[in-house]
């Protein structure tokens, strides 16, 4: 390995999973970290963590409570380090119905997760990784998980504002999604090819904007 290697973790749910509007699932290249990974090129290596239904903060009642991100965290971060950067973009499945929660406490959720990174010692030489907090794109409430998600668009249109909020409390660099994406007009959640490339080519510009490089 390379002594100036850095090292990305990208933890999230299903759209860092690449999961396609209504089934399958992107090749590694196309998902957006793949697509991050190209444009860093040489001296960065980026640790794809997606898993489809990961919350915030939640054990969900119907999926598992491994869907809880910030009891998944810890494990990650560990596995992985050192670790020079993690991107977290979470917060779309806590805007299931089930959960019942609006967009300051996802944000507060998000915030945890940051915050938890911000506390490890899983940088490099034991301190601790830079944090991107990344506000999730503006969901729709159609097709098949319209149901699932009812109510949530609207809750969806203010994550981005309170996830700045958060980022700034924290002292952690902050992105919004949904300045460069959008979700599916297919099932109202997750990316289509083209958003996945638009994503990776702007987080990648945020990381190097962290990393000075």
């Amino acid at each position: 390995m390379q002594d100036d290697l850095r090292t990305i973790l990208c933890f999230g749910d299903s759209n860092t999973h690449g999961t396609l509007p209504m089934g399958g699932r992107l090749g590694p290249g196309a998902r957006w970290p793949g697509v991050m990974a190209g444009v860093l090129g040489d001296g960065w290596r980026v640790v794809e963590e997606g898993l489809p239904g990961r919350t915030t903060v939640h054990p969900d009642p119907i999926e598992g409570v491994h869907k809880n991100g910030l009891a998944a965290l810890p494990i990650l971060l560990e596995s992985h380090l050192p670790l020079d950067v993690v991107v977290v973009m979470l917060g779309t499945n806590d805007l299931k119905a089930r959960f019942a929660v609006g967009p300051e406490d996802i944000a507060a959720g998000a915030g945890r997760v940051a915050l938890a990174v911000r506390r490890s010692e899983a940088g490099p030489s034991g301190g601790a990784p830079a944090v991107l907090l990344v506000a999730p794109p503006p969901i729709l409430e159609v097709g098949e998980l319209r149901g699932m998600f009812r109510g949530g668009a609207a809750k969806s249109e203010g994550l981005a504002a309170c996830f700045a909020a958060e980022a700034a409390r924290l002292g952690v660099a902050f992105f919004d999604a949904g300045r460069v994406i959008r979700s599916s007009g297919i099932d109202g959640i997750h990316f289509d090819a083209g958003e996945h490339a638009k994503l990776g080519r702007a987080v990648a510009g945020a990381v190097r904007g962290l990393q000075g490089r």
